[in-house]
């Protein structure tokens, strides 16, 4: 019929397989889907974490390289991005959202790491996020606090022992 069957016979057919062989690999729609997002997401993590790990440069290069690449490729696959990011899903496909995002963000974290055991500073606002990121090591300030980021940064780029 239509709605799930035809967007399984589309996958059947880009596969160059009948839909009915679709199931036999896959016990349903979502298992199909959890496999598709698995596999798309963890293209997208090799080609980050080369950028971020794989490269040449200081962890704040490499991170501004991160940041570039994972901007550009979703700007230039918006559909893709939208699907892996954010795109009403499946519950099992939510569950994988999550596991990914976290090793998107183990990714950055171990750069910025990196950068603060180099003795490089690392301001963070308070948002929790963010504070996970950096553990208990990094200046932090509360997001909406223009004048204590002024502060903080002036300090790092002052006083060596605010690192």
């Amino acid at each position: 019929g239509g709605g799930a069957g035809a967007r399984v016979a589309a996958v059947a057919a880009a596969a160059g397989i009948s839909a009915g062989s679709v199931y036999q690999h896959f016990p349903s729609k979502a298992a199909l889907a959890v496999e598709v997002f698995r596999r798309a997401s963890g293209r997208e993590l090799e080609v980050l974490g080369a950028v971020l790990h794989d490269a040449e440069g200081d962890p704040v290069e490499r991170l501004a390289r991160g940041v570039d690449v994972f901007a550009r490729r979703a700007l230039e696959r918006r559909g893709l991005a939208y699907a892996l990011l954010a795109a009403p899903a499946e519950a099992a496909v939510g569950e994988q959202r999550l596991e990914f995002r976290h090793r998107y963000r183990e990714l950055f974290a171990q750069v910025v790491r990196e950068g603060m055991a180099a003795g490089l500073p690392c301001l963070v606002s308070d948002i929790p996020a963010h504070a996970e990121l950096v553990e208990d090591a990094g200046q932090r300030f509360p997001p909406d606090d223009d004048g204590g980021l002024r502060g903080l940064l002036e300090l790092a780029l002052t006083d060596d022992t605010r690192r």
